[in-house]
């Protein structure tokens, strides 16, 4: 078995980290160098920077930030936001992070995907697609969450998989913010229907909830952001929790 993967993501906004409930009420969390650095002492595998309010504001990319993080942390990095020409992605390589995660610029222009992989490896690209159900349906929203595409989630996974993308990063937007697990359903049905690997989020807010995701899905990591900004979750403790419970962690302690 392939070692599963623990990522803490960092919402950003204003070069701060901020968290909240199904993409609104959002509350300040904290520094994102600091609690970047906190996070690689405690043993994550990844670290995800995604600045919510990049597209929907068309700002800048913080290309300081992830020079900063970059010099401060060697796990790899992935940046999302406000991400909208392969120019933009060969700047955030270079300004020291691993991968890049697209998912407004994606829908809307799926060249993206399919020029970056070319360009940088499939490694480097990540598509993120954030979903919520509509009716009987799994819909795509973009723009942090606030448009409704109509695209069936299912099919746009398959578009993006053909394209190029190197993994897919799901996020449950039922489930976001809500720490009462994994949309289990959703990820399963992706993976069903592609061989693209799955990072899961949205929904986590113990550790059972990670064993869960892991048990019951093929999703090969599982992101989450407040239960470990908040220390409710200390990565150490749940890599101990996960090895216990027979699934294969890249650390041991």
């Amino acid at each position: 078995m392939l070692a599963k993967r623990i990522i803490p993501c960092l919402d950003i906004k204003n070069n701060r980290v901020v968290k909240g409930v199904n993409f609104v009420n959002l509350v300040d969390a904290g520094d994102p160098c600091e609690i970047a650095k906190r996070y690689e002492e405690e043993g994550a595998d990844e670290l995800v920077y995604l600045d919510i309010t990049a597209t929907s504001d068309k700002k800048e990319i913080f290309y300081d930030l992830i020079k900063r993080t970059a010099s401060k942390v060697f796990m790899p990095l992935t940046i999302g936001g406000g991400i909208k020409h392969i120019e933009d992605i060969k700047n955030i390589l270079r300004s020291g992070a691993d991968k890049v995660s697209i998912n407004s610029t994606a829908f809307l222009n799926p060249e993206i995907i399919k020029e970056g992989s070319k360009l940088f490896g499939k490694q480097c690209i990540v598509v993120a697609i954030d979903v919520k159900k509509v009716e009987n349906s799994w819909h795509v929203f973009i723009n942090g969450g606030r448009i409704d595409t109509k695209m069936d989630a299912i099919l746009w996974a398959k578009k993006v998989e053909s394209l190029g993308a190197g993994e897919v990063l799901l996020t449950s937007m039922d489930k976001d913010g809500t720490k009462d697990g994994y949309d289990i359903e959703l990820i399963n049905e992706i993976s069903k229907n592609t061989n693209i690997p799955i990072i899961a989020s949205g929904g986590a807010g113990k550790k059972e909830d990670f064993l869960e995701v892991f048990e019951k899905t093929s999703a090969t990591g599982a992101l989450a952001a407040s239960v470990f900004h908040f220390e409710e979750i200390k990565i150490k403790d749940l890599k101990c929790f996960l090895k216990k419970s027979n699934i294969e962690v890249r650390y041991e302690y």
